[in-house]
């Protein structure tokens, strides 16, 4: 049995009407249609992705891991696919200066095991020099294989900040697929379960009931200072970094917030 109070006075402004049970079942099924829609239409899509044509490159060309030069077909690890996150990096940056947005998605994709399990391969590519990125991997404890692409040419290297799917037939490789800005939301399971709540991502372009909180800015809770409060001033680090032993509220470059 649920209440359908008198509405307080002191009622959020804007908060949508209180409604029995029934009603709201009502409305969710209504909701559920277009829900639905949108799933199937989300499948039509990846279906036309598994048929986009797809660019051959040589996968002799060398990436650098920590064991030094290796053949991009090595990344493969054996698997016919691969997917792989470009990190973007900030030359000579300290660890809390890096790429909020890509500290997070690859913080997202810690584990592959599941994708490695399907037969899939994952790793993450960066352009910046190995010694630079060397250290930040060990402080962030990751575990994926990490790879620096400096001075390689698309579609290895080139511009960061995409997710990019590659095939493997014997020794050729295929560029099959590559997407960047809101096509890495897959990546961030966070995004889709902030959309199912009242206030969503509290980002200021949503369409929310009028008397809503207004949001803020794109990606303004990536970074925070050390007792979690959103900021992007001089003490403040991408999110997962508070996580890890010996963070501490050191001075950054002093970028803003600019969400990559």
């Amino acid at each position: 049995m649920t209440n359908t109070p008198d509405e307080p006075t002191t009622a959020l402004p804007g908060r949508p009407p209180v409604v029995d049970l029934a009603t709201w079942q009502a409305e969710r099924d209504e909701l559920l249609v277009r829900e639905k829609a949108h799933t199937h239409e989300g499948d039509a899509i990846a279906a036309a992705r598994r048929r986009l044509p797809m660019v051959e490159f040589d996968g002799t060309v060398e990436v650098v891991g920590p064991d030094g030069p290796v053949p991009f077909l090595d990344l493969f690890q054996g698997r016919d696919e691969l997917v792989v996150y470009k990190h973007m990096w900030h030359d000579g940056a300290p660890h809390q200066g890096q790429c909020e947005g890509c500290t997070t998605t690859a913080w997202l994709l810690k584990d592959a095991v599941y994708l490695n399990a399907r037969g899939v391969s994952f790793a993450i590519l960066t352009t910046g020099p190995w010694d630079e990125v060397a250290p930040f991997i060990e402080f962030m404890g990751y575990t994926q294989p990490w790879y620096s692409v400096r001075g390689v040419d698309e579609p290895v290297g080139g511009d960061m900040g995409y997710v990019t799917c590659f095939l493997r037939d014997g020794d050729r490789v295929f560029l099959t697929y590559s997407t960047t800005g809101r096509g890495n939301e897959p990546v961030m399971g966070a995004f889709a379960l902030l959309d199912m709540t009242p206030y969503g991502r509290g980002e200021a372009w949503e369409d929310k009931p009028e008397g809503w909180p207004e949001g803020q800015g794109p990606c303004w809770y990536w970074r925070s200072d050390a007792d979690g409060n959103a900021t992007w001033g001089p003490t403040g680090r991408p999110v997962p970094q508070w996580t890890r032993p010996g963070a501490t509220p050191v001075t950054t470059l002093g970028r803003k917030g600019d969400c990559h």
